[in-house]
């Protein structure tokens, strides 16, 4: 196998221009027009994939969406996001802190509590919106299952309702809900096929020796769904997944540890990135790539795919 160390070699410069440095990256506390003005929805965004939710899609610094965008949102305790809904499917998974996500409809508000790792995907054209009420700030990654999804429609924003009735996303007094998924209420139920919490979701350990928790896909626990296929990998110290490829893009984001990430040419040359934390690549359709874990520690990683069928990929170990 070549090893290319040349920065200037196509594929390492591919790699590299695919490649989301978290240190690199600043936060950006404009990135929701809708917000200036209201101190109480401040929120700060740090685009990976697309533009998200914000209009700022010529954001050179962020790598260009197809099926997906991911960003990561960071919000501080008493602050809230007003319910607003999407054409498209919007992903939640809280990274640190207690998150409040409510849905609405017809008036009625179902509240459920998200701590780290757990994952709600908000369902298209339901309102639905965040606040942080514990003492700690959150941070979560935000994917829309859209390249360039339109602009939210706010259903209850604090310019036209009480910021009190907004803080409730919108549910007049006594039509608030507690999450329930036993509950026989619509939205409830709803709301129950669209939440996976990390602690219930089943550990599939594959052969190659790493292993995955289904967030959104076909397996026992996950949400299904026919837009984006989204889980978490575990990559003990050591382990390796040989070169694989899919027939549609997928993004890689280190939760947790250091792993290698390579990209292999049909001439077999490879090239390789580390990351670190909040790091992250995007390997587009038909490359050949590679994960390993060459440290001391675990690894945890976030992966989200641009299909939630079969995407031909193959797990070997390395």
């Amino acid at each position: 196998m070549n090893v290319v160390t040349d920065v200037e070699h196509p594929l390492a410069a591919e790699l590299a221009a695919s490649t989301g440095r978290h240190a690199e990256k600043r936060f950006d506390w404009d990135a929701f027009p809708s917000n200036a003005g209201f101190p109480e929805l401040a929120r700060a965004q740090m685009r990976y994939i697309g533009a998200g939710g914000s209009p700022k899609v010529d954001d050179v610094a962020t790598l260009r969406p197809e099926h997906f965008t991911l960003s990561l949102i960071y919000k501080e305790p008493g602050h809230f996001a007003a319910c607003h809904s999407h054409e498209i499917e919007e992903s939640f998974l809280v990274i640190s802190g207690v998150l409040v996500v409510g849905w609405e409809r017809d008036g009625d508000v179902v509240e459920i509590g998200l701590g780290p790792r757990d994952m709600i995907l908000n369902a298209r054209e339901i309102g639905h919106g965040f606040r942080v009420d514990g003492v700690e700030p959150v941070l979560m990654s935000i994917s829309v299952d859209v390249g360039k999804p339109r602009p939210p429609v706010y259903h209850c924003h604090p310019k036209d309702h009480p910021v009190e009735l907004a803080r409730a996303f919108g549910a007049a007094p006594g039509r608030t809900l507690k999450f329930d998924p036993r509950s026989d209420h619509p939205l409830q139920k709803l709301m129950a096929r669209h939440v996976a919490r990390h602690a219930e979701l089943p550990t599939i350990w594959e052969a190659a020796g790493f292993t995955r928790k289904v967030y959104v896909g076909d397996a026992p626990g996950a949400i299904r769904h026919d837009t984006c296929r989204k889980e978490m990998w575990g990559l003990p110290s050591r382990a390796a997944i040989a070169p694989f490829r899919r027939d549609v893009e997928d993004a890689v984001m280190v939760l947790e540890g250091a792993v290698e990430i390579g990209w292999v040419d049909d001439d077999g040359s490879e090239a390789v990135v580390e990351l670190g934390p909040r790091d992250l690549v995007r390997t587009p359709a038909g490359r050949d790539h590679f994960i390993r874990n060459p440290g001391a520690g675990h690894a945890t990683l976030w992966t989200v795919i641009g299909s939630a069928g079969d995407d031909g990929a193959v797990y070997r170990a390395g």
